[in-house]
């Protein structure tokens, strides 16, 4: 017969094991959100650097009267309206690839397995945010 220390140290390892799983699990879906919002700042990023562009363009055009600002102006104003189409599309490519990866993620708790499919079913109720 183990001793009741002996027992009481063997209960909370078990106890720890479990924790441990579930800290696991939501570290990994803690990182799948970093992802999201990691994505949705390089559009920003992307848009801001293109709206900065086409502006300048605009105003290389607007304020100059020499022919080699506009020229530059006319140039700069195409590649600002290409770079955010661009951004869009890329954002919308690596946004599949992030879906992709999240439905393919199995939880393996069953508390963590349940507070998934609550947030799982709000957000196909169109409901954004967690219980």
């Amino acid at each position: 017969m183990l001793s009741p220390d002996t027992e009481k140290i063997k209960k909370l390892k078990k106890k720890l094991k479990v924790q441990e799983k579930k800290n696991t699990e939501i570290r990994a879906q803690m990182a799948m959100q970093r992802t999201i919002f990691a994505n949705e700042r390089t559009l920003m990023a992307y848009l801001r650097t293109a709206m900065t562009v086409s502006v300048g363009g605009f105003f290389a055009i607007k304020l100059s009267d020499d022919l080699y600002l506009e020229v530059i102006g006319s140039i700069l104003i195409p590649v600002g309206v290409i770079l955010a189409i661009y951004s869009f599309l890329r954002y919308r490519y690596k946004q599949k690839i992030i879906e992709g990866h999240h439905q393919d993620y199995c939880p393996t708790s069953h508390e963590h397995e349940r507070a998934h499919a609550s947030s799982e079913k709000y957000k196909d109720d169109g409901v954004d945010g967690l219980v």
